[in-house]
């Protein structure tokens, strides 16, 4: 069917000759979209390929989103990351031209990355946590030599004071500089290697007080650095290479990305096994059964390798600071490490009282994953006010923070230095167990000693066994509470900020105080206990076994505890399913980012494929026309367009496969034009590589905004059939939705073709991408659905 396009260029109007099928379909929409409400801007996290329902302003494609009330205007920029190569001639032809040597070197610099992203993290994971020992000592040191001198009111000054300043300077570089830094950056990762990109940076925080941990943010460092090396380096700071050209696809980044992911949990935590089996487990959502059964060797092999050489680098770090060269508290910091040597000893009443903790563990875990829900709602209306209010609300958490952490201790009694202990108490001119702060000579204050301590130090007292009697039931009890509530509310402000910290801190805290309670018919060390209570609370919130279960057995040095954390783990992460999702799992629905979870929602197995596509579908013949190609880039956000052939090139039209609107680009600024309908690929061939057409970097590639298309141009052809995917995934249109979204979710794809399943109809029924998988997407199609179903 002929198809007159009358569009304006440079104030002239042309007529564009569409020779294709056009399907004559109901118009259908894709809205669905969320708002990115943690920590950082309020924002539209859209991706071009819903690219749907959409209003043309100045001739871009734009989204209206209703939010209060408001209209929301906002371009769509951002793209989901393709998991599979792109079988074009290109790529074909740059491949068989591949010799031996090019291979040897490809796979040689896949290690070398390695080894470079292991070295990186290492080192910032170590001078994170110099730098946080060192300035937070500082810190409690001022305060404390203060208060020997009964100048309690400058210790606070001093100590709010510090608190304040470093958060302020954590609250502005997150406000005005890197906003996507705030949180724990995990839930980012996670989404990237399921299939969305997610760009970010980091922001320093842990040393100005805060209820928060450094280890999700490790994580995000980690995979920032891996992101930085996989896009060639930064053109904004002059910092590119050109050797890195190998990596210019979605898979080798992902692949990066997985390894730098898993050398951040090896720099927070120490634990190298653990870091992989993180990466594994909770990032490398994108595959469900590669991750679980057969996650590509080479990759495991090269995150393994990722991690090691992490744990060298922290190792060999930290070998040089016990000589005194960093700092006055340099030689802790790195996470708590052979902490508790004892060996645990368990009856059938530990094993019931264990059941109990990971039951609690699960309610109040779900509880933690509610709240923290609730104050990100919250917290996002004081975000959207701009960049002054984030900082205010900062501020107010670090002031109500520190005046928690130096008031509290005054409602305890001081305790008697226990007799038999071979460390100084009270603890003078250093960071340590015992703290004096009001109290009278040969005392302690046992909840100063919790809350006036760096959280490495909190939690190596809460898990030692050495003074079992060290604090008392009221203390842990206030120290529950203030961790819980503090974490709560910290969470989700503008500055970077770990989950596993105030969960550990929260979870051991209450566990410590059950095992004081059962210590007279309990074979456990007290200790012990709250290792265990650290495991249920972290299971409740965070929703992982495995890995959890190593990071934790490889923190305490305790592979005794084994079959205990198994069983906490289990149990815990069993009875908070049935109350809500996973921590990062809410925080990356909240984000409006279109994750594809494990599991298919039970009303997708009613509805086929063609029930959810969007329509109408834009299409291009495989010898198209300059002005049409640039009508539809301008007029549409598609990151994929499909492509038929046809008369005259073909008796009957038939698919010919899918290109991606970036290389479209590439294609239009090097005008391969010709003035007749033909084909010309040989000469496209000719002058172009594959490396051309390569993933580019953050603000790299070519633009829409970049072409200087002649009108005399217009009307002439370019041939499409060199940078077409000519082997795209296809389903018929009859396939079952719920077995569509699991091959779409298994296989990483980007674009899923929907065909017809009977002769004579077009070649496409349309495409399928995440955000046609969308709840929101389905059930705003057949709002009569149950949910349940």
């Amino acid at each position: 069917m002929e198809v007159n396009v009358d569009i304006e260029c440079n104030g002239q109007k042309i007529d564009i000759d569409m020779n294709r099928q056009m399907l004559h379909l109901k118009n259908r929409v894709n809205m669905s979209s969320q708002i990115a409400i943690v920590g950082s801007n309020s924002r539209f996290m859209n991706f071009t390929d819903c690219g749907r329902g959409r209003e043309k302003v100045r001739g871009l494609c734009t989204q209206t989103v209703r939010v209060r009330g408001k209209s929301v205007v906002k371009e769509e920029r951002e793209g989901a990351a393709a998991r599979g190569i792109i079988e074009n001639d290109l790529f074909n032809q740059g491949w068989r031209s591949r010799k031996k040597t090019r291979v040897l070197e490809y796979v040689t610099m896949k290690w070398a990355l390695a080894l470079l992203i292991g070295v990186s993290t290492g080192l910032v994971g170590f001078f994170n946590n110099l730098a946080v020992e060192n300035i937070a000592g500082f810190k409690f040191l001022l305060t404390t030599n203060l208060m020997l001198d009964n100048k309690y009111d400058q210790a606070f000054v001093a100590f709010a004071g510090i608190n304040l300043v470093l958060a302020t300077c954590a609250g502005l570089l997150c406000a005005y500089i890197a906003p996507a830094a705030a949180g724990s950056g995990i839930p980012e990762v996670k989404a990237y290697l399921n299939g969305i990109d997610a760009h970010s940076i980091l922001a320093p925080s842990v040393a100005a007080g805060f209820v928060v941990g450094k280890e999700g943010p490790m994580v995000h460092t980690g995979a920032c650095i891996a992101n930085l090396l996989g896009q060639g380096g930064s053109t904004k700071y002059g910092l590119t290479w050109k050797w890195l050209r190998y990596f210019k696809n979605d898979r080798d980044r992902r692949d990066l990305i997985t390894c730098g992911a898993a050398a951040g949990v090896a720099a927070a935590f120490r634990a190298p096994v653990g870091g992989v089996l993180f990466a594994l487990e909770e990032a490398a959502t994108w595959s469900l059964l590669l991750s679980l059964f057969a996650w590509r060797s080479a990759l495991l092999w090269r995150t393994f390798f990722t991690t090691a050489v992490v744990a060298v680098v922290l190792r060999s770090l930290i070998e040089f600071c016990k000589s005194g060269k960093c700092g006055l508290f340099g030689e802790g910091g790195l996470i708590m490490f052979d902490i508790n040597s004892s060996i645990p000893d368990y009856n059938m009443v530990d094993l019931l009282a264990v059941t109990l903790i990971g039951v609690v563990g699960g309610v109040i875990g779900s509880l933690y994953n509610y709240l923290v829900d609730k104050v990100l709602r919250t917290y996002t209306i004081i975000n959207e006010k701009g960049p002054t209010f984030r900082v205010f609300l900062v501020i107010i958490i670090s002031l109500l923070t520190s005046c928690c952490a130096y008031g509290l201790p005054w409602l305890t009694n001081c305790t008697p230095c226990p007799i038999d202990i071979r460390v100084q108490c009270p603890t003078v001119g250093r960071s340590g167990t015992y703290k004096k702060f009001q109290c009278p000579p040969g005392h302690y204050n046992d909840l100063a000693s919790l809350l006036l301590n760096t959280n490495d130090d909190t939690i190596r007292n809460l898990f030692s066994s050495v003074n079992a009697n060290g604090f008392h039931t009221t203390t842990l009890l206030i120290f529950f509470i203030s961790m819980y509530a503090l974490g709560i509310i910290t969470y989700g402000i503008a500055i970077p900020s770990g989950l596993f910290i105030p969960v550990i801190l929260a979870g051991a805290s209450y566990c410590r105080l059950v095992g004081a309670l059962l210590v007279p018919i309990s074979n456990l060390d007290i200790g012990l206990f709250a290792l265990v209570g650290s495991a249920s609370f972290l299971g409740g919130t965070m929703r992982t076994t495995v890995s959890l279960c190593v990071i934790l057995l490889e923190l305490t040095n305790n592979l005794l505890m084994l079959p205990l954390m198994m069983l906490v783990l289990l149990i815990s992460k069993s009875v908070a399913d049935n109350f809500n999702k996973g921590v990062y799992d809410q925080i990356v629905k909240m984000k409006g980012l279109p994750f594809l979870g494990p599991h298919v929602e039970p009303y997708m197995r009613h509805l086929v494929t063609r029930d959810v596509v969007s329509r109408p579908l834009v299409l291009f013949s495989s010898v198209e026309t300059v002005g049409n190609i640039l009508h539809y880039l301008r007029l549409t956000s598609h990151n994929g367009f499909p492509v038929v052939d046809g008369p005259p090139i073909l008796e009957h039209m038939e698919l010919c496969g899918v290109v991606l609107r970036s290389h479209l680009i590439v294609l239009l600024k090097g005008k391969m034009f010709t003035k007749d309908r033909r084909l010309n690929g040989a000469e496209t061939l000719q002058r172009y590589h594959a490396f051309d057409f390569a993933k580019a970097g953050l603000g790299k590639g070519a633009k829409l905004e970049d072409l200087d298309i002649k009108p005399e141009e217009m009307d002439m052809y370019v041939d499409l059939h060199p940078i077409t995917n000519t082997s795209p995934y296809t389903v018929v249109e009859t396939m079952s939705l719920a077995k569509a979204i699991v091959a779409f979710r298994e296989l990483g794809l980007r674009h899923l073709c929907v065909v017809p399943k009977t002769h004579g109809m077009p070649p496409i029924v349309g495409i399928l991408t995440r955000h046609d998988f969308m709840p929101e997407h389905v059930l705003g199609l057949y709002p009569g659905l149950d949910k349940h179903k």
